[in-house]
C-alpha cells in the first residue's frame, strides 16, 4: 500500500469506528475513510529554516560481498537501503531516484557523523542480504554493532536525519535535576521507562542500559542516580516504571532487580497502546489486531482549542479502557502531516458495510488514480457553503422579525 512497504500499512485498517472532529457530519452518511498518509513518502516538506539542498556530490556507494567487511568497520552506524533490481519501467526508475536523491541529502547532512550510507541490490547481492536477513525490498535497515534495526518511518530527508541522530545518541538518558523531570513529564506521546540505580556501575543499571538498545530510538529509557529525583518519581532501588503513552500513572515492573531479558520480555509484552499517536518517524509500525476488536482513528489538531478538548476526551477513554486489550486508538494530528488528503467511500446501506474485497478494490481504485480524490473536498465545499447561507438565512429572518416588532 505505500511505496515504501510493500507489504505494511500506517495503522490496522478497519470499518469498526472511526472518530474526527472535523468529520460527524460525514460520519452520518455513512461514509468510509482512508487518510492519504501513504501519499507523503516522496512529497513531504522537509522542516527547519536552514536544511540544505544537495550539492550533487556522491557519498552513497554500493554493498557488496567484496566491500561490505571494509565499509563495515569504517562506520559505527551504517544505513544501507535494500532496492528491488533496477527496473525499465520510467516511473519506478523515478520513484528509485528520488530516495536516492534523499539518501544522498542525508548522508550530506550527517558528513561529519560517523554514519555510513550503501545501497544494496536484491538480485545482485542476493547472497548478502540473505547473510544479512534482509527480506523485504525497498525496506531501510541500520546496522549499528551487532543490532540490525528497520525504520518503520517515512522516507524523507528530515525524518531520517532526526531519526539516525537519536540512534547515536546514548540509548539511556540520564536525569540529574528537578528541570529535568519536568521535562520527563511532558514527554506523554511515547513510551517511556525510567529506573532509579545506584551508579553507573551498578549490574541493574547495565542490564537496564542493554534492553534499552533493544527498542533504541523507538522506546524511550531514562535512569536516575539521583535519591531526590527518585523520591519525587516515587521510584525505588533497583525499581523500573513503565509509561504508556497518555496515561497519568506508571506500571511498576514486578519483581525488582530485573535482568536484561526480563525487561525486554516486558516491554515487547506491553509496547502496544490503548492510544497511540501516529508520527512519521514510525508510521508504518504494525500490530496484529483481532478483526473483531474496536478500531479507531481519530483526527484532531492539538494546537486547535476545539482540537485540544477533543483529544483530552480521546485520552479520557483510553485511561478508562486500558486493560481492554480489544481497544485500539490511533490519534492523527494534521499538522503532523500537513499534504495528507482524506477520501470518503458511498455506503448506500448503513447496515450494509463492505466486504474485504471491495474494500481492497476500492482502495486500489483511489491509489491508481480511478477515483478522483477531489470530490469530497468540493463536496465538503458545498456543505460549507449551505451551511452558510442557512446562517444568512436565520440571519436575515431575525432582522424581519425585529422589524415587524417596531
Amino acid at each position: 500500500m505505500t511505496p515504501s512497504k510493500s507489504s505494511k500499512a500506517p495503522f490496522t485498517f478497519l470499518p469498526s469506528a472511526f472518530l474526527g472532529k472535523k468529520h460527524f457530519a460525514q460520519m452520518k452518511r455513512a461514509h468510509l475513510f482512508v487518510v492519504g498518509v501513504y501519499l507523503l513518502s516522496s512529497c513531504r516538506a522537509e522542516e527547519g529554516l536552514n536544511f540544505p539542498t544537495y550539492d550533487g556530490k556522491d557519498r552513497v556507494v554500493s554493498l557488496t560481498e567484496k566491500n561490505f567487511k571494509q565499509v563495515l568497520k569504517k562506520y559505527d552506524l551504517l544505513c544501507l537501503y535494500y532496492h528491488e533490481p533496477l527496473s525499465s519501467d520510467k516511473v519506478v526508475q523515478k520513484q528509485f531516484q528520488l530516495k536516492e536523491i534523499v539518501l544522498e541529502l542525508v548522508a550530506q547532512v550527517l558528513e561529519h557523523k560517523d554514519i555510513g550510507f550503501v545501497m544494496v541490490d536484491a538480485k545482485k547481492e542476493a547472497k548478502l542480504a540473505k547473510k544479512l536477513g534482509f527480506d523485504e525490498e525497498g525496506s531501510l535497515y541500520i546496522l549499528k554493532g551487532d543490532r540490525t534495526i528497520e525504520f518503520d518511518g517515512e522516507f524523507a530527508a528530515d525524518v531520517l536525519v532526526e531519526f539516525l541522530l537519536d540512534l547515536i545518541e546514548d540509548p539511556v538518558e540520564i536525569i540529574n535535576s528537578k528541570l529535568e523531570v519536568q521535562a520527563f513529564e511532558r514527554i506523554e506521546d511515547h513510551i517511556k521507562l525510567i529506573g532509579f540505580f545506584k551508579s553507573e556501575e551498578s549490574e541493574h543499571y547495565k542490564a537496564f542500559e542493554e534492553a534499552a538498545e533493544h527498542f533504541q530510538p523507538y522506546i524511550k529509557f531514562f535512569a536516575t542516580f539521583d535519591k531526590g529525583v527518585a523520591k519525587k518519581l516515587s521510584l525505588k532501588m533497583n525499581e523500573v516504571d513503565f509509561y504508556e503513552p497518555f496515561m497519568d500513572e506508571p506500571i511498576a515492573i514486578p519483581d525488582k532487580p530485573y535482568t536484561e531479558e526480563e525487561l525486554v520480555e516486558f516491554v515487547k509484552e506491553h509496547q502496544r497502546p490503548t492510544l497511540r499517536r501516529l508520527r512519521p518517524e514510525d508510521m508504518f509500525e504494525t500490530w496484529e489486531d483481532d478483526l473483531n476488536g474496536i478500531h479507531i482513528v481519530a483526527f484532531a489538531e492539538r494546537s486547535d482549542p476545539d482540537g485540544y478538548e477533543f483529544l483530552e476526551i480521546l485520552k479520557q477513554v483510553a485511561r478508562d479502557n486500558t486493560d481492554n486489550p480489544d481497544l485500539s486508538i490511533v490519534w492523527i494530528d494534521p499538522d503532523d502531516f500537513p499534504l495528507a488528503d482524506s477520501v470518503w467511500m458511498d455506503i448506500p446501506d448503513d447496515d450494509d458495510l463492505p466486504t474485504a474485497e471491495e474494500l481492497e478494490d476500492w482502495i486500489e481504485d483511489v491509489l491508481s488514480g480511478k477515483i478522483n480524490t477531489e470530490d469530497d473536498d468540493n463536496d465538503d465545499e458545498e456543505d460549507e457553503d449551505d451551511d452558510d447561507d442557512d446562517d444568512n438565512s436565520d440571519e436575515e429572518d431575525n432582522d424581519d422579525s425585529d422589524d415587524d416588532d417596531e
